[in-house]
């Protein structure tokens, strides 16, 4: 049940409505998302994002043991001629074949889920602090402050996402590092604009308006009441964006703006040292290709999920 449901019972003073706020919060543990937790476990959509998000991140963080070869590794250099590429199945000891120099394309794109993980974590972490810092400044203040952030915002949203995070990447230079800044400042409007909305709704509720009549200050209702249950769209659309940042990091990779060279085990990467060998070697664009597209659903169908099963609308079914 929600919280903002349980308006204070007639005759109950504001003390009142506040301290039943807070007491069933601590009384139910959490049963708001006890109660989302339990609609994702019957949602078999939300089983198969998680079984595809899990794997990417086994995989991901065991790189170094799963992987036959070091990442920059060109073992099969001397297999490779001008006019053929061995592929899957080809050679023993190279399951899916070698790329254009020799690399071990299962060793690649098992290293290239760690680098598409550390940019997409990262960058979407660096998105959300941003977007929350505006967002709750905007929410908290309101006014002139609100007026002056909003329109800051606006300008960004003005400017497509990939654009924008190909001119940061392209001023701050070719790095992952890069990468990582320009798709986290890409990210920053839409954090601020779901959080001050948030915030914004939240503000209106009744056990808010029992606060400001107990006389609590705009800092303490903000940070113990106001941002805390705000902060499940947000969460939402941070599953949603891991998905978007894992596709915009494989599209800077693949203009050459993330750094590396040729043994560099990237999915984006390797999709730009592919196009040229399409004729006799599709596999080398067909398989980084799937990767991505694979991991981008995973992520979309567990966020997807996630936002379902939040929405009133359907919890209360």
């Amino acid at each position: 049940m929600s919280i903002n449901a349980l308006p204070p019972a007639p005759g109950d003073g504001p003390a009142t409505a506040v301290a039943e706020h807070e007491v069933l919060e601590a009384r139910t543990g959490g049963g708001f998302w006890h109660d989302v937790f339990a609609r994702l476990r019957r949602n078999p959509v939300a089983w198969i994002g998680a079984a595809i998000v899990l794997v990417f991140l086994l995989v991901a963080i065991l790189a170094p043991w799963l992987a036959p070869y070091p990442e920059t590794a060109l073992p099969g250099a001397r297999e490779v001629t001008p006019t053929h590429i061995p592929g899957p199945g080809e050679i023993a000891g190279f399951p899916l074949g070698l790329d254009r120099f020799g690399g071990d394309v299962l060793s690649k794109l098992i290293w290239g889920a760690r680098a598409s993980l550390l940019i997409g974590v990262i960058s979407t972490a660096f998105g959300l602090a941003g977007g929350m810092l505006l967002g709750l400044i905007a929410g908290m203040f309101g006014g002139w402050v609100d007026t002056v952030v909003m329109r800051f915002v606006d300008i960004l949203l003005s400017v497509p996402n990939l654009l924008l995070a190909v001119s940061i990447a392209a001023i701050l230079g070719q790095s992952q590092l890069a990468i990582m800044i320009a798709i986290g400042a890409s990210q920053v409007p839409i954090f601020a604009r779901l959080l001050r909305a948030s915030m914004l709704q939240q503000r209106s509720a009744d056990y808010i308006l029992s606060a400001q009549t107990l006389g609590l200050g705009r800092g303490k209702i903000t940070m113990s009441h106001v941002l805390p249950n705000s902060l499940g769209p947000v969460i939402v659309q941070g599953t949603l964006t891991l998905a978007t940042a894992v596709i915009d990091a494989a599209a800077l990779s693949f203009l050459g703006l993330g750094g590396g060279g040729a043994a560099t085990a990237e999915w984006g990467r390797m999709l730009t040292y592919a196009q040229n060998e399409l004729a006799i070697a599709p596999w080398l664009a067909f398989l980084p290709g799937l990767c991505i597209m694979i991991t981008a659903l995973g992520f979309t169908l567990l966020g997807e999920s996630l936002r379902e099963a939040m929405d009133p609308r359907t919890r209360a079914r």
